[in-house]
């Protein structure tokens, strides 16, 4: 019982300095999405055609694995870089089979985007930039953009979303032809 016992705290210690090495490392911590705003951002990916989508921070994978299995015949792509949330994407979607999704332990801000038809984000306002930023410089062949609370700095909003709840949370809809400067 003595050795399970150590077994589940030096578990419980690795989990925890991951998760704290990448809140420090990234700025931020792997936070998820509420249903409501799952919910409303796969209703925004209803009009977005059939292209690729990619989950810019794809965390958990709440909504990339929820996506993949919504849409069996897109591809969809998480990025993480969180160790432990990364794993339990790739062990999940193992255990679904979700052939149609690929997962990349890797900063999106160096990734190919090129792909992208939708990219999906839960970001924060500083990260916002940075995508902004991205679009600017490589002019992808990215249709929309789907964010969860933050906005795309100085970009013609398509749509929102409030979600009812207390904060009338925005979930918003870009559609990206050009990024303007």
């Amino acid at each position: 019982m003595i050795i399970f016992d150590i077994l589940l705290l030096i578990a419980a210690v690795f989990i925890a300095v991951s998760i704290i090495y990448s809140t420090v490392r990234l700025g931020i911590s792997p936070m998820p999405s509420s249903k409501k705003a799952y919910h409303a951002m796969m209703h925004l990916a209803d009009e977005t055609g059939t292209g690729p989508i990619i989950d810019l921070g794809s965390g958990w994978g709440h909504f990339v694995i929820r996506i993949a299995k919504r849409y069996p015949q897109r591809q969809i792509v998480g990025y993480e870089l969180s160790l432990l949330p990364w794993l339990t994407s790739m062990l999940l979607k193992k255990i679904l089979g979700l052939k149609n999704l690929s997962l990349h332990r890797q900063d999106f801000y160096n990734a190919n985007l090129t792909a992208a038809s939708v990219l999906v984000c839960y970001l924060f306002p500083e990260a916002m930039h940075k995508i902004k930023n991205k679009l600017l410089l490589e002019q992808p062949g990215v249709d929309f953009l789907i964010s969860n609370n933050f906005a795309l700095p100085s970009c013609q909003l398509y749509k929102v979303i409030h979600l009812d709840d207390f904060y009338k949370s925005p979930i918003y809809l870009y559609k990206i032809s050009k990024v303007e400067t």
